[in-house]
């Protein structure tokens, strides 16, 4: 048996269209690859979701490293996110272990919250603008005088969402940081966003690990294929209208949402 017999072909491809997509459009492969794996491959949502946060890691770590380079990364910001994420994820981390996350009694309420974080994923993706403009008015120039505390809580919100669904660390986190931050470039937004990504995915994946909930076969086919996905979906990035790709990825996470929570 070579090294390479363990990879599926199905996943790579899976993995190929999903990093292909998230470097079209900047969407985090969360929102797209554990629903994938749940509805099309029949993956216990446990399993969908932590061996999806060790993929994202992995695909994160490359973005940090890029966007560390360029200078367009807040490490402050990073570590007040850190501070809230790191204790929630420890915690939803135990609770998932104490229950069985890999057994049957969790597995309903995994697909209900990732359900939900997709919904809110996709609302964000229509409506980010027209929620920023509504609510620019009533939040200060320089953003909110407790702004390092409601970064903290944001960061442990995001600790719970993202251990139990895999979602939520990309569309919510730089939606809440151009609020609080609204001085703050737009790239460094990001950037520190997928910073902080980083260890949050890792520990909440190395926790699901613990808790059996990874497939490695699984993992390296996605991987296989990804990475080469999210180059070309860079590079032709620049050519699609944003406004067709994002209000018809939307729909699908609206219509793949709602299957799951309901």
């Amino acid at each position: 048996m070579t090294d390479l017999a363990w990879i599926n072909p199905l996943y790579s491809m899976s993995g190929f269209a999903v990093g292909f997509l998230v470097g079209l459009t900047g969407v985090g492969g969360g929102s797209l690859m554990t629903p994938l794996l749940i509805l099309l491959f029949g993956i216990h949502p446990s399993t969908a979701v932590g061996t999806d946060l060790l993929y994202a890691a992995v695909t994160k770590s490359v973005g940090t490293a890029v966007h560390g380079l360029g200078g367009s990364v807040d490490w402050r910001l990073v570590g007040r996110l850190a501070a809230g994420s790191v204790p929630t994820t420890l915690a939803t981390g135990l609770l998932l272990y104490w229950f069985g996350a890999s057994g049957g009694n969790v597995a309903p309420f995994v697909s209900v919250v990732l359900g939900i974080a997709l919904l809110i994923t996709a609302l964000l993706l229509f409506g980010r603008p027209w929620l920023l403009a509504r609510l620019a008015p009533y939040l200060p120039p320089d953003g909110p005088k407790n702004a390092v505390a409601l970064t903290v809580l944001t960061g442990a919100v995001l600790g719970v969402l993202v251990t139990v669904s895999s979602v939520g660390a990309g569309a919510l986190g730089v939606t809440a940081l151009i609020l609080l931050y609204p001085r703050m470039p737009t790239g460094r937004v990001v950037g520190s966003d997928i910073a902080h990504a980083v260890p949050l995915t890792l520990l909440a994946g190395s926790l699901h690990w613990l808790s059996g909930s990874v497939d490695w076969p699984l993992f390296g086919s996605l991987l296989s294929g990804s990475i080469p996905g999210i180059i070309i979906g860079s590079l032709i990035a620049v050519r699609v209208p944003d406004g067709f790709i994002r209000p018809a990825l939307a729909s699908v996470l609206v219509i793949v949402g709602g299957r799951l929570a309901f």
